[in-house]
């Protein structure tokens, strides 16, 4: 099995050396290089090809939002981990618009930190559970805006966007008691259905746009673009 190729960009020394000596250890890991600033950054992005990357976003010269946003245009392979002290709603978005598949703040431990290294590697996403609550809300926002604009026959909305977000009314109003913390039970109730029929919509929720989980097709929705 080849390894992880990873590259780290991350400004403050202590931490850049943290995460290299702990990953370092791990044989399934091949650190090819690092920087501490977003320009030398993105130049070893473009010049080494890494399977991931993990980026900070307070780096001196750009931040991390810009350096992912930049990388992932001309890369959209190389997966993308934001490790961040910042857990603000409008940066946590900013981050997964611009192209980031998961979202890391740096009180995680280095193992968490490695198994989300092997799930973005493999195509999933991650966010801190701590934040996750933001773009969930967001997506519900987001494909409300869209279903009242498409039956109002607005002619500038994207027709990829209908076709990833075409969520039913019932579909939304379960993805609300999901972002207000409901289980599978608890939206049955409210709902007067069954919880087979609840686990049946999420079902369809996650197949509208592609997604294996709730997270990423909260995440799948902001990516494209979807704002209020």
């Amino acid at each position: 099995m080849e390894k992880i190729r990873l590259v780290i960009i991350e400004d403050h020394e202590l931490t850049l050396i943290g995460i290299k000596t702990s990953l370092g250890r791990n044989q399934k890991i091949a650190i090819v290089g690092d920087a501490i600033n977003g320009k030398n950054g993105l130049r070893l992005l473009r010049q080494l090809q890494p399977d991931v990357a993990i980026i900070d976003i307070g780096l001196p010269d750009r931040d991390g939002i810009e350096v992912t946003r930049e990388i992932k245009k001309s890369n959209p392979d190389i997966k993308v981990i934001i490790l961040t002290l910042c857990d603000r709603k409008e940066t946590i978005l900013s981050a997964f618009a611009a192209g980031a598949d998961a979202y890391c703040l740096k009180n995680i431990g280095f193992e968490k930190l490695t198994e989300v290294i092997y799930l973005t590697k493999s195509g999933q996403t991650w966010i801190d559970p701590a934040i996750a609550r933001f773009v969930i809300e967001k997506a519900q926002r987001s494909s409300r805006l869209l279903l009242k604009s498409a039956s109002s026959d607005i002619d500038d909305i994207d027709e990829e966007m209908l076709n990833l977000y075409p969520l039913t009314e019932r579909e939304l109003e379960i993805l609300q008691l999901i972002v207000d913390g409901n289980r599978n039970t608890e939206i049955a109730n409210k709902l007067y259905i069954t919880v087979g029929t609840v686990k049946s919509h999420i079902h369809n929720i996650l197949m509208k746009v592609g997604a294996d989980d709730r997270t990423q097709a909260a995440v799948r929705a902001v990516r494209y673009g979807l704002s209020d």
